[in-house]
């Protein structure tokens, strides 16, 4: 199966798939990782543009076609982006989730924006500002919406986990 995770920066995006990853023996493909691998080879400057999602593309339908299961995780701001992570589970024949996670709370989400750090050594994080200023097209079908707004990482992955349950 192959589960999409998008959302905007400092949403839990992250925490999430590496709990349901740890929980679920998947792969997590994250494209933070992978654009910042493009730019630590030389290939690459910041924003890196489409190249780091094509690469998540290509490892996920990748892992799928071994029989793994993939956590993919992005911003994945638009329905082309959407589109593609879709295609990928279609092309390897395996069910598929999208996951929107959310924080409702503006202060809280602005808060975990100032205050968290850099776990991918060199990866520049946005500001506020950049955050909110992020282009990012409405979903435009059915998925999962996870809020983090006042959950804490465990609470957010039940919820994760029972909705993709029901849906599957």
């Amino acid at each position: 199966m192959l589960v999409v995770i998008g959302g905007l920066p400092a949403t839990g995006k992250t925490t999430l798939a590496r709990l349901l990853a740890a929980q679920t023996g998947a792969v997590h493909v994250r494209v933070d990782t992978i654009e910042q691998a493009l730019v630590r080879s030389g290939l690459a400057r910041h924003p890196v543009g489409p190249a780091g999602y094509v690469v998540g593309y290509a490892l996920a339908e990748e892992h799928l076609r071994q029989g793994l299961s993939v956590i993919a995780e992005s911003v994945n701001p638009l329905a082309v982006t959407r589109d593609a992570w879709r295609d990928a589970a279609v092309r390897a024949g395996v069910r598929w989730a999208e996951v929107e996670v959310v924080c409702s709370d503006p202060a809280e989400h602005r808060r975990r924006v100032t205050s968290r750090s850099v776990d991918v050594p060199g990866l520049p994080l946005p500001d506020w500002a950049e955050v909110t200023g992020t282009e990012y097209e409405p979903w435009d079908r059915e998925r999962i919406v996870v809020d983090t707004a006042g959950a804490t990482a465990e609470e957010s992955l039940a919820a994760l986990v029972r909705a993709i349950t029901v849906n599957s």
